[in-house]
């Protein structure tokens, strides 16, 4: 295609919007399909979830992961800056807790970070078994606690030290840690572990029990990633019948790249706090991934999250910096490729019609950006766009020239080339 005229430009334009609706569609933020906005369509949602980031947590269990603190501590105030309204912290070395657990003095600081950077956070103590972990969760300056609840009775010796004699055995113990922690002043989140083995009848009763005991939350945690987005909502949709002055949160596995649908589905069935993580760190296939649950949540469907969007990318590669685990290229919303469509000219094309048509969400929103690699598909378009990011003018009539060198070299060294090998090129004469 020849230049574009401005008035070819609007013609273009004008057959692009032709579809679009507000709300669906922001300019200089996101496109996207209008029936997502559709309650007819989606269902109700609500106007708001709160995301409970669980990331340090993950980050002190990663196999192979031994950071420093001061990378850490790095990390922990991007993530308070980023807006997130709720943390899970590590867990404190000291009895009472699963692990063992984090220096105490560690903890101290890292709660004072968090107040500092953002006073407004709720940051939960993990995993606390017994009313010594409550206790030490007060004095260090938690504001609530997470009590377990596995899905088990005999069988819940796996993850502690005494085998215990019944399911009712498990859940008193869970109710009186929470009662305590109540007492305490307090949050309490009790987590439902290995939800997925919950009959139904347990799960209810269990629900209630905790009700009386003094919960807040209920938090139905699927470490295997065993359910599906279905099968979540109607967990909440019990876990809300049973204990109606409860909250209802979730923490799901994405063993089926099913994260963040879960987190959707669980939220238009009640759910207002979802469990994820920067890069989506935890255990075995990791959590629904920080980044791409709020931008589902803020563009597909308008659910506000309070996360300040911009910060994402910086945090996704401060986390994959400080664990060396780098995810993706293409990870959704954060990757370096996650924006890129390769490096034809109807890349460019596209992009001075309308930068939202394949990138349906602005990259910049998230502290991203597009990507338009120098490839064998690369065009006079592509080849101009590439020498002006990199301050070469160059006469137009030797864009065809340079184009060829710059394919027959990349077909010589089969890779993407350098910046300084294609300034190396442009110059050839």
């Amino acid at each position: 295609m020849d230049d574009l005229s401005e008035t070819r430009l609007e013609q273009f334009r004008a057959d692009v919007n032709r579809s679009r609706t507000p709300g669906a569609y922001e300019p200089g933020r996101w496109s996207v399909a209008p029936a997502n906005r559709d309650t007819a369509v989606t269902g109700a949602m609500p106007e708001r979830v709160r995301l409970r980031d669980t990331s340090m947590r993950a980050i002190e269990s990663l196999p192979g992961v031994t950071a420093t603190r001061e990378a850490k501590t790095e990390f922990l105030r991007l993530l308070a800056r980023s807006g997130v309204p709720e943390i899970v912290l590590a867990t404190p070395g000291r009895s009472g807790h699963h692990g063992d657990g984090r220096d105490l003095d560690a903890v101290r600081a890292d709660l004072a970070l968090v107040r500092q950077e953002q006073p407004d956070c709720v940051v939960y103590c993990p995993f606390v078994s017994a009313t010594d972990g409550v206790d030490l969760a007060r004095d260090l300056g938690f504001d609530g606690v997470q009590v377990a609840v596995p899905a088990f009775g005999p069988a819940a010796g796996i993850y502690r030290p005494s085998v215990p004699a019944s399911r009712e055995e498990v859940v008193a113990q869970a109710a009186e840690v929470a009662g305590h922690a109540h007492a305490q002043g307090l949050r309490v989140a009790v987590a439902f572990t290995m939800v997925s083995f919950l009959t139904d009848g347990e799960l209810t009763e269990t629900a209630a029990i905790m009700a009386e005991a003094g919960a807040d939350e209920i938090t139905l945690f699927d470490g295997p990633g065993a359910l599906g987005p279905e099968a979540f909502g109607r967990l909440v949709r019990a876990a809300g019948t049973a204990a109606p002055g409860l909250e209802i949160g979730l923490h799901p596995h994405n063993t089926f790249g099913l994260g963040v649908a879960c987190a959707v589905s669980a939220a238009r069935a009640g759910a207002t706090v979802v469990e994820s993580s920067v890069n989506g760190y935890c255990g075995g296939p990791g959590n629904a991934d920080l980044a791409a649950t709020a931008a589902a949540f803020e563009a597909l469907y308008g659910v506000g999250t309070g996360i300040r969007l911009a910060a994402l990318t910086e945090l996704s590669r401060t986390a994959a910096e400080l664990t060396g685990r780098n995810p993706a290229v293409n990870q959704p919303i954060t990757g370096p490729d996650a924006f890129c469509w390769g490096g034809g000219d109807w890349v460019i094309v596209e992009s001075e019609v309308d930068p939202l048509m394949h990138n349906c969400v602005e990259p910049a929103l998230f502290g991203n950006e597009r990507r338009i690699p120098l490839t064998h598909q690369s065009g006079p378009r592509v080849i101009a766009a590439t020498l002006h990011r990199l301050g070469i003018n160059a006469d137009p009539a030797l864009l065809p020239s340079i184009a060829e060198r710059c394919h027959a070299e990349l077909t010589r060294l089969g890779r993407l080339l350098t910046d300084e090998e294609i300034r190396a090129l442009v110059s050839e004469r």
